[in-house]
């Protein structure tokens, strides 16, 4: 089984998905010319014999400034509602309020795939046999 969830994390802020529209808004406004972290873990667990592997990747995503008329037109969008900081760096609006991105763009999409991938091979072998 495989498990995983994405966190933003902007000062002492931790920006899950948004309940509303209103709270969208506010994670945008706050996300606005800023730098913030994009933490994305997942556990491995095979059932069979209860092991387990778990980590997390780490991206930092810098906002340009955003408009209150762009976040108002993306938030009506709705598709912020179900992303962790209100925002898709795949979504159309999403992708031009990025100004630059250091780490993992996959891990900001939401899925660590490198990361991933090297984990899975080391689980697989360390429980070959």
């Amino acid at each position: 089984m495989i498990g995983a969830d994405t966190l933003v994390v902007l000062d002492q802020h931790f920006l899950g998905k948004p309940n509303n529209g209103g709270e969208a808004e506010s994670m945008l406004r706050l996300l606005s010319g800023r730098e913030h972290n994009v933490y994305t873990g997942f556990t491995i667990f095979n059932k069979p014999d209860g092991k387990y592997c778990s980590d997390v990747e780490v991206t930092t995503v810098k906002f340009r400034v955003l408009e209150d008329e762009e976040i108002r037109n993306y938030v009506r969008s709705g598709r912020p509602l179900d992303k962790a900081g209100a925002y898709g760096i795949q979504d159309d609006f999403g992708a031009v309020f990025v100004e630059r991105i250091e780490g993992c763009f996959y891990n900001v999409v939401g899925f660590p795939l490198t990361k991933f991938y090297v984990s899975l091979r080391k689980f697989l072998r360390n429980n070959d046999g």
